[in-house]
């Protein structure tokens, strides 16, 4: 047997794991223009995260945790259409209603 050792993921690794797939799932319920830019949106989000929010900020990633599940929460309504996808610092503007962002930055003491 090989010596391969499996690195175990800690709570808020799981946590975060689970906000994805949930924005997945959800993705699913939906029509396939508005899954494909839900899936679109949370993938490059996801991804710019993991770059640039450094692993040891607890009490920032626990923000994000708890702002992603809001917004997965308000992704689970059957009348929500779509999701607004973040620019750098602040937000696109979409002529879409009911516009959910996914992750968002703390304002810096703004």
């Amino acid at each position: 047997m090989g010596g391969t050792k499996v690195q175990r993921l800690s709570g808020m690794q799981k946590q975060v794991l689970s906000l994805y797939r949930g924005f997945l799932r959800v993705a699913r319920s939906k029509s396939e223009e508005e899954r494909r830019n839900i899936e679109s949106v949370v993938k490059q989000e996801f991804r710019r995260d993991s770059k640039e929010v450094d692993r040891k900020n607890f009490q920032y990633i626990e923000y994000l945790l708890r702002r992603g599940n809001k917004q997965l929460d308000q992704l689970r309504n059957p009348d929500s259409r779509c999701v607004e996808e973040r620019k750098g610092s602040g937000f696109s503007q979409s002529s879409r209603e009911l516009e959910l962002e996914l992750v968002t930055r703390l304002d810096n003491g703004n």
